[in-house]
């Protein structure tokens, strides 16, 4: 006995033959569209990390001013010139780090907009 189950599941509706290489192409047009939304995603991720590893040196920083600022007081606690003396050393490095973090900062909006006309 021969059987009535066709060899493709939509052999029965001819219409469908007709029209897959329509949506074939659909489908590759669809894709192509997310494309650049992903690149761009990436993109600001990517910007997104580096300013969140800036802050993240930065809180580094100011946590080894901190230690730095202890030592001074359990070494210098009784000696005012060597706390003022220690303690505009530290408020030097946090200025500087902090500085850094600003011209991170500065840069990040350039950098984000090359990413993306690097992806356009």
């Amino acid at each position: 006995m021969a059987s009535t189950t066709p060899s493709h599941p939509h052999s029965h509706t001819p219409a469908f033959g007709a029209s897959q290489p329509m949506i074939e192409w659909w489908s590759q047009q669809c894709m192509q569209g997310f494309a650049p939304v992903t690149r761009f995603q990436l993109a600001w991720m990517e910007c997104t990390c580096e300013m969140l590893q800036q802050e993240a040196r930065f809180f580094a920083a100011l946590s080894a001013a901190g230690e730095q600022l202890n030592h001074c007081y359990e070494t210098h606690g009784a000696d005012p010139e060597k706390m003022q003396e220690c303690y505009k050393e530290i408020a030097r490095e946090v200025a500087d780090h902090h500085m850094e973090r600003l011209k991170q900062v500065a840069i990040l909006p350039q950098e984000f907009r090359r990413r993306i006309w690097e992806e356009i």
